[in-house]
């Protein structure tokens, strides 16, 4: 399932066999697999556990799981289920210290999601704004040493319109930790204009599932404007 805008009432289901659909992007040489659960999101605890824990028995390819993680003990379960890395969002606002806490326990595992809209930072499965500008927290939250930021404009996110560069270029300009991009990603032109900025990679949803990017030329294009470099 994929939202518009993070709007809970703008969702689209693109299959009812989760399991069977992270086999498939494997099949088709995904790298790695990004998992949301949404209805964690929303709720503040992991709802789907049952089902990730299948698509990790499943497929070979790293997981990161994010949605609903707001305690260390749900944390520790998911990567004791095997997730790769897991992602923190609405308890990190609250809790940076938790988070330092968390990136000194499971060094290199601990990615920190940073969703905004209009500059502002978003929380509880994007159903509010915070004080928190996404620069000034992602300045903050970067002294916990976390593996990674994952920047996600929801302005962006699942409307197949391309991604906000701009915000990305702040952003990047403002912090040394790795940033994998996510939002609005949706044609081989919005990939090979990120491929040439200093990310650490980028979450494709939506354009795969619609057939408005294939993996496959997605991942040559990057290789390619990677060896360019």
């Amino acid at each position: 399932m994929r939202l518009t805008q993070g709007q809970k009432d703008a969702e689209t289901v693109f299959s009812d066999d989760p399991v069977e659909v992270a086999k498939s992007w494997e099949d088709q040489g995904a790298d790695y697999l990004h998992v949301v659960d949404l209805d964690g999101a929303f709720e503040g605890v992991p709802k789907n556990l049952t089902i990730v824990e299948q698509i990790i028995k499943k497929i070979k390819v790293p997981v990161e799981f994010g949605g609903g993680l707001r305690t260390t003990q749900s944390i520790k379960t998911m990567l004791d289920m095997g997730t790769d890395r897991v992602i923190v969002g609405t308890k990190a606002i609250d809790s940076p210290s938790w988070v330092d806490e968390l990136c000194k326990t499971f060094p290199g595992r601990i990615a920190v999601g940073i969703d905004a809209k209009n500059g502002k930072v978003a929380v509880k499965g994007w159903t509010s704004l915070c004080e928190w500008t996404a620069i000034d927290f992602a300045r903050e939250i970067e002294k916990a040493s976390p593996c990674a930021l994952i920047f996600t404009d929801i302005s962006k996110d699942g409307m197949l319109q391309g991604p906000n560069i701009s915000s990305l270029k702040e952003l990047l300009l403002a912090v040394k930790t790795p940033v994998i991009a996510s939002g609005g990603i949706s044609s081989l032109k919005d990939i090979e204009e990120l491929s040439r900025l200093p990310i650490a990679g980028m979450i494709i949803g939506k354009a795969l599932y619609t057939g408005h990017i294939k993996l496959s030329e997605a991942k040559e294009l990057c290789n390619s404007v990677h060896i360019k470099k």
